[in-house]
């Protein structure tokens, strides 16, 4: 049909709850209502840095049944910015080489007049570059961080929370059973969200955040205050990006070129030895890792996700390209990606959930 609209679509960085629940309402709304053509990207945008390009028609047999499940039907990944695109050379070396220009080309090619890009900080701010040089793109933020400031919520941040309180609840029985701090790190790089609420849930006597560095001191003081009370059990709930007072980030791999983020781990099994040490009471650690990331949305994140999708479609309609679909109160509005990029939501450390927190005696350790 002469005239027809063709929009891509794509996923990028970590996978997350309600990405499918995404693609479905775009290409639902899109397609179904409007007669529009949507293009799913594949890989996030390496699907249109190599010809043959990695792409497919999305129409409603497409996203029959993708509902309720997780990860993303398009794939993902968080290791191809087109700007910084790894490249192996003739003597087995890496560098990192600009190809923005082939993914501009490969729109011209398959007609795509502009983008829906799902994903995070770091997919944001490659959407925005791209939006700089003329792309026409739409933002929908995806992270289980909850940590992109223009918005209230992400999608994926509620199943996050559910899984790690379920966790938290199970080690409760075994930590009561056998007189033991029980050691649970979450993710949580740079923002504790997960770490903060999922505690809360979850009845946590310790919770420690990126936001607040720990004096371990006073997380053992906890617990034997605890002990001292008759509660010969601890749950201690560990962002993975939380730090000791003086100390850096718990890491298991540097970045590498290209400034990326080093490889964090171990901060959850260095909290449990010092407190073993210290206390002299056993000690566990669990680490729930990619658990949080997948399996099925709730139905929380099911309809955010939906409702996200659906207001990538009105802000097209709108002609507002280069704004992201955001949640604000109790609507989806448009925020412009130039307020997006480079900014994370962070925990205050004085803000009322700490602060509720800490009218329940937990401790943050600072």
């Amino acid at each position: 049909m002469a005239g027809k609209r063709r929009i891509g679509i794509l996923t990028g960085g970590g996978d997350c709850p309600g990405l499918n629940p995404v693609i479905r309402a775009v290409v639902k709304r899109g397609v179904t209502q409007l007669g529009w053509e949507i293009i799913g990207i594949r890989d996030s945008f390496n699907g249109l840095l190599s010809a043959p390009y990695d792409v497919m028609e999305l129409d409603r047999d497409s996203v029959r049944g993708i509902l309720t499940k997780g990860g993303t039907i398009l794939g993902t990944t968080n290791k191809g910015d087109p700007f910084k695109f790894p490249m192996m050379q003739a003597d087995g070396s890496r560098v990192e080489v600009d190809r923005s220009h082939v993914l501009l080309e490969a729109m011209r090619i398959l007609e795509i007049e502009g983008l829906v890009v799902v994903g995070g900080d770091g997919t944001m701010e490659i959407a925005h570059h791209f939006q700089e040089l003329g792309v026409k793109v739409i933002g929908v933020p995806k992270t289980i961080d909850n940590d992109i400031l223009a918005t209230d919520l992400t999608f994926g941040f509620h199943t996050a929370c559910e899984i790690a309180t379920e966790a938290i609840d199970r080690l409760h029985s075994t930590a009561e059973s056998h007189d033991r701090v029980m050691v649970v790190e979450l993710m949580g790089r740079d923002c504790g969200w997960i770490a903060l609420h999922a505690g809360i849930a979850g009845g946590a006597d310790v919770i420690l955040l990126p936001e607040i560095p720990y004096d371990i001191q006073l997380v053992c003081d906890k617990v034997r205050r605890r002990q001292a009370a008759g509660r010969f059990f601890s749950i201690v709930v560990v962002a993975e990006g939380a730090r000791e007072a003086g100390r850096d980030q718990m890491t298991v791999e540097d970045g590498g070129p290209g400034g990326k983020k080093p490889r964090l781990g171990g901060a959850g099994a260095y909290v449990a030895q010092r407190i073993q040490e210290v206390t002299e009471i056993e000690t566990r650690v669990t680490v729930l890792g990619h658990l949080q990331r997948g399996g099925t949305p709730s139905g929380f994140d099911r309809i955010l996700a939906t409702r996200f999708g659906i207001g990538a479609v009105d802000l097209i309609m709108q002609g507002k390209w280069g704004h992201l679909a955001a949640l604000k109160g109790t609507e989806i509005v448009g925020v412009p990606l130039s307020e997006v990029v480079g900014k994370l939501k962070y925990v205050d450390p004085n803000g009322q959930t700490v602060q509720a927190a800490r009218g329940l005696g937990i401790e943050f350790g600072g």
